[in-house]
């Protein structure tokens, strides 16, 4: 967990010079390691490391084999951006809400258990990570755009599209932009 947590925040932080503090992590609920790691690598503040449940940070295959606790990077993408918490007059829950100030660039995935019929969680034998980063996701935020489909990887050919099917993208309000 330690090296996968160092080499996600290198990367993102020094590599790709993303800005430290427009990022926060999220950690499953009980994953005290993946919360401490996060603080000793980043220097994020307890506020800035979210502890979520099983449906946000915990990851199964289905309903037995493989599984384990995860944890994300979230980058904010700006306050400018709607939040329907915000609309009614709640405070936006940072990367918990399901607006788009807050984008999942990176997830790392700590593989430590077995889940049988019964739902027994048994560690594995041989617990590994498996990690990610989404490229449309960072090519948007690397390019300041709030979208992947207005980066320059797909807005070329949503444009295509739109010239064949005669009608303007982002058009109308409830387009997906």
């Amino acid at each position: 967990k330690a090296d996968a947590i160092a080499f996600a925040w290198e990367f993102l932080t020094k590599t790709l010079g993303l800005p430290p503090e427009r990022l926060s992590a999220t950690v499953f609920t009980d994953d005290d390691e993946a919360f401490a790691l996060w603080k000793k690598t980043s220097g994020l503040t307890d506020d800035r490391v979210l502890r979520l449940g099983e449906k946000d940070n915990f990851w199964a295959m289905g309903e037995t084999g493989p599984c384990g606790p995860c944890s994300e990077i979230h980058f904010h993408q700006g306050d400018h951006l709607p939040c329907d918490e915000a609309r009614a007059g709640r405070r936006c829950l940072g990367p918990a809400c399901e607006c788009d100030r807050w984008l999942e660039v990176w997830n790392l995935v700590f593989m430590q258990f077995n889940r049988d019929a019964a739902g027994t969680l048994t560690p594995l034998p041989k617990p590994s990570i498996d990690t990610g980063m989404g490229l449309e996701r960072i090519t948007a935020i690397l390019q300041s755009v709030p979208s992947n489909f207005l980066t320059d990887l797909l807005r070329p050919l949503i444009d295509h599209v739109a010239r064949q099917a005669r009608k303007a993208y982002g058009a109308r309000e409830d387009d997906d932009v």
